[in-house]
């Protein structure tokens, strides 16, 4: 059995791209699944590419995804339910508690400590 990992590279247009890589030489495409909570997304394509050990996977967000809050879009390999990857997509009024934000604020503040440092030290020589 051929272990696969799944390499994100892009998300554009409400469609997610990645790699699917077997970890063995010859090994047969997966096949893959996308869910949110719980439910299939019937929008998953995954495609053959150049290269024998490896598939383009795309998966369409549909519009359920587009809601307040944290969404969590799960890829797992059916058969085996092994968690491939997932990627989150993050809406509306709850960003503002976001961790995120958070660390920008603090950013900000403290660019404004150092110049405020800065200033205080130009004075002093």
């Amino acid at each position: 059995m051929a272990g696969y990992t799944l390499t994100k590279t892009g998300f554009a247009e409400g469609v997610w791209y990645g790699v699917v890589t077997a970890g063995s030489a010859g090994a047969a495409p997966p096949e893959v699944r996308a869910e949110l909570h719980g439910n299939e997304l019937p929008a998953v394509t995954l495609r053959a590419t150049d290269d024998p050990a490896s598939w383009a996977l795309e998966v369409a967000v549909p519009r359920a995804a587009l809601a307040e809050g944290v969404q969590t879009v799960l890829i797992r390999e059916v058969g085996t339910e092994s968690l491939l990857g997932s990627f989150a997509i993050l809406a509306g009024d709850a960003l503002a508690d976001d961790l995120r934000a958070e660390v920008d604020l603090l950013r900000a503040e403290l660019d404004m400590l150092k110049r405020a440092f800065r200033r205080d030290a130009r004075g002093r020589d």
